[in-house]
């Protein structure tokens, strides 16, 4: 199963998100957060970030979602931090709103899509509008 890390620069936010994707998804789904910094404060951290894609990775990869522009910055550093010390996990940064992304992705990984399906679904998520 593909894994989701949720990266905000608010806890809360990515807390939140978490929760609503567990709900649409099903709790055997690997969804992490990865908001804030280590102190609560408001920021994004690559180390906490490296740790969540490792812990959300299954095997089959890790879409990572973000809020705000540094959480990319920071995402993709994580990335490396991960390659520098040797570690092989497919990780993809959605270009996707982080929510309704973040839910699109979950329930696509959840029912066993592979990780191009997965960022695939997040980023369709762009394009979907809430009114007509």
């Amino acid at each position: 199963m593909v894994g989701v890390v949720i990266v905000s620069h608010s806890k809360k936010v990515a807390e939140g998100i978490k929760e609503l994707s567990m709900q649409m998804a099903g709790p055997a789904q690997k969804i992490i957060a990865a908001g804030g910094m280590e102190d609560g404060s408001i920021g994004t951290d690559a180390v906490r970030i490296s740790e969540a894609i490792k812990e959300a990775n299954c095997g089959e990869g890790v879409v990572v979602l973000v809020d705000l522009g540094s959480a990319v910055l920071s995402s993709n550093m994580a990335v490396e931090l991960l390659e520098e010390s040797g570690e092989k996990i497919d990780v993809r940064v959605a270009d996707a709103p982080v929510l309704e992304g973040a839910i699109s992705a979950s329930v696509q990984a959840f029912i066993g899509g592979k990780i191009e399906e997965v960022v695939s679904a997040a980023e369709l998520a762009r394009e979907v509008l809430k009114l007509q």
